[in-house]
């Protein structure tokens, strides 16, 4: 499903009387059906304001956003969305925890208990369904929360830095299976916020470079390194161009006039 971002700004009112925080100023962006798009910036940019726009959970103060062509006015069922924690309930079981989409939306049970242990088994946790939250790793509870996002077949996903709380391999390792696993199930299209460079270029067909707050788009890059993505992929010269391109848009002085254009080079688009 395609996501257009129209002319989007975005305030929050404050405790303060009168006063208001502008998170996102004039935001335009298109995302191709079954594309890949990752939204990096300084922490407080409006990137993760960006994802609950998309949702449905917030209303744009200007501009509009379109699922499908069709304007997104409140909270969307056909969307999945992955939060900074895995968000599990630990009186439930692992297959419980993510069989709560299918009864939340009051989904044929027998047919998604079976879509669930699918997906566990795909994910590496073939022997954990009954577990508890508490006897799983960090990274077995991520896989937990993206089985759960994904359970009802969703046209988008939504990822808020989903990886963050992650040791450095560990978070390697689940993006890289994030990656499988989005390619297995025929690619919906996302939208990725991460605080990770590389993360970004590892996973994504494009990179989307915030300002600071309130946040506008400085730059948006292609990636077009080769799928599957491998974890080598990160010692080639044509990654650390492009991570160190990507990271002197973010380190640039008030969100000033951008670097040199990126140099093409194998692997990469121009930019």
């Amino acid at each position: 499903m395609k996501i257009e971002i129209s002319n989007v700004s975005m305030s929050y009112r404050t405790s303060t009387r009168g006063r208001s925080v502008r998170a996102l100023e004039s935001v335009d962006a298109d995302v191709a059906e079954a594309e890949f798009l990752a939204l990096v910036g300084p922490s407080g940019c409006g990137k993760s304001t960006l994802l609950k726009l998309a949702a449905g959970l917030l209303t744009p103060t200007t501009g509009e956003v379109r699922l499908g062509g069709e304007a997104v006015t409140g909270p969307r069922t056909d969307v999945g969305f992955m939060f900074q924690a895995p968000v599990l309930l630990p009186w439930m079981s692992v297959v419980e925890n993510v069989m709560i989409q299918a009864r939340i939306r009051g989904l044929d049970q027998r047919r998604f208990e079976e879509r669930s242990r699918e997906l566990l088994t795909q994910v590496g946790l073939e022997g954990y369904e009954e577990r508890y939250v508490f006897e799983l790793s960090g990274g077995m509870q991520q896989r937990v929360a993206f089985c759960r996002a994904i359970l009802h077949e969703p046209s988008v996903l939504l990822m808020d830095e989903p990886f963050g709380a992650l040791d450095a391999l560990t978070r390697e390792q689940v993006g890289l299976d994030l990656q499988r696993m989005w390619l297995a199930q025929g690619g919906q299209t996302v939208l990725f916020v991460t605080h990770s460079i590389s993360e970004a270029a590892l996973l994504a067909d494009r990179i989307a470079v915030f300002s600071p707050g309130p946040g506008r788009i400085l730059e948006t890059l292609d990636v077009s390194f080769p799928r599957p993505r491998t974890a080598e992929m990160m010692n080639t010269q044509a990654f650390g161009e492009l991570t160190t391109h990507v990271r002197s848009l973010i380190t640039l002085p008030n969100g000033g006039s951008a670097p040199r254009p990126l140099a093409r080079g194998p692997g990469l688009g121009d930019g």
